[in-house]
C-alpha cells in the first residue's frame, strides 16, 4: 500500500462509516501532509485492522474526515520474529527500533544487559520506554504496516529465559558461534527470537543461562556490526530465509 497511514484506535469491524482524525494525527494530515478532499488514506488500530478512505474534508488546522466503505483483517506474520535489544548508548535504541521496525520486525524486548552502559531506572527509564514505544509507532505508520511491533518492558537476564525457552528457535548472535544464522534451520511458523548483546558483548555467564534455555549462539558475518544495527541486519536475514519476503 502507498497511501499514507494514520492511527486510530477504533477501527470499527462493521466497515462503512465516517471517520474524524483530529489531534495530533489530525494536525499532521492536515497541517503537516496537506491532504485534501478526494486524497486516499489508510486507518489502522496497528493491530492488523486497516482500512482504505478517502477524504471527505479537511477541516481547520487538525481535523480531517474520512469516508471508509471496508474494512480488513491482515493475518499476523508468521513466524513471528522477536527481536531482544540490548539497551545501547544515546540515541542508538531509537535508531534501531525505527529499523527493525521497518525491515519488519514483530516484537521488540529492551534488555538491561550486563555489559550495558545504559540503565534505565526510575522516570528515565519510563522516558526511554515510552520514545521506544513512540518510535515503534511513527515507524509502523512510515513504513506502510498495519502490524505495528509490541515494545515490551525492559527485561532482565533471568527473565529472558521463559522467553527463548518457548520460542520454535532461538539465537544469540555471538561471535563465538559455530554456525552461520545464514544456514539455520528456521520453522515456518511459531516464534523465532533473536538476542542481541551490547557494545561490550554477552557476558559468559548469559551465554550460559541462554544456552540452558535453549538459545544457540550464532554467527551474522565476518564483520563486528553495531548492537543498533545487528538486529536490523538478523531480522532482513531472516524474514528473507522464511518468505515473509517473498
Amino acid at each position: 500500500m502507498t497511501a499514507p497511514v494514520f492511527v486510530v484506535e477504533d477501527v470499527r469491524a462493521d466497515g462503512a462509516g465516517q471517520y474524524v482524525l483530529d489531534g495530533p494525527e489530525g494536525r499532521h494530515a492536515v497541517s503537516v501532509k496537506r491532504l485534501r478532499a478526494g486524497e486516499t488514506v489508510v486507518l489502522t488500530d496497528g493491530a492488523g485492522r486497516w482500512a482504505e478512505g478517502e477524504v471527505a474534508a479537511a477541516e481547520g488546522k487538525d481535523r480531517l474526515v474520512v469516508d471508509v466503505r471496508e474494512v480488513h483483517e491482515e493475518p499476523a506474520p508468521t513466524p513471528r520474529i522477536t527481536v531482544v535489544q540490548a539497551l545501547p548508548k544515546g540515541d542508538r535504541g531509537e535508531v534501531a527500533v525505527e529499523t527493525m521496525t521497518e525491515v519488519g520486525v514483530d516484537a521488540i524486548v529492551p534488555w538491561a544487559a550486563s555489559r550495558c552502559i545504559t540503565q534505565w531506572k526510575g522516570e528515565r527509564g519510563l522516558k526511554a520506554l515510552g520514545k521506544w514505544r513512540a518510535t515503534a509507532r511513527e515507524a509502523g505508520k512510515q513504513s506502510r504496516r498495519v502490524w505495528f511491533p509490541q515494545v515490551a518492558d525492559v527485561a532482565t537476564t533471568r527473565q529472558l529465559g521463559a522467553l527463548l525457552a518457548a520460542a520454535d528457535f532461538a539465537a544469540v548472535l555471538h561471535e563465538s558461534g559455530d554456525a552461520p544464522l545464514a544456514a539455520a534451520e528456521l520453522p515456518t511458523e511459531g516464534e523465532i527470537v533473536l538476542v542481541v548483546g551490547p557494545e561490550g558483548g554477552v557476558s559468559p555467564e548469559e551465554l550460559a543461562l541462554f544456552e540452558q534455555a535453549g538459545a544457540r549462539p550464532y554467527r551474522l558475518g565476518p564483520s563486528v556490526l553495531r548492537t543498533s544495527t545487528a538486529g536490523t541486519a538478523a531480522a532482513a536475514l531472516l524474514l528473507g530465509r522464511t518468505g515473509r519476503w517473498s
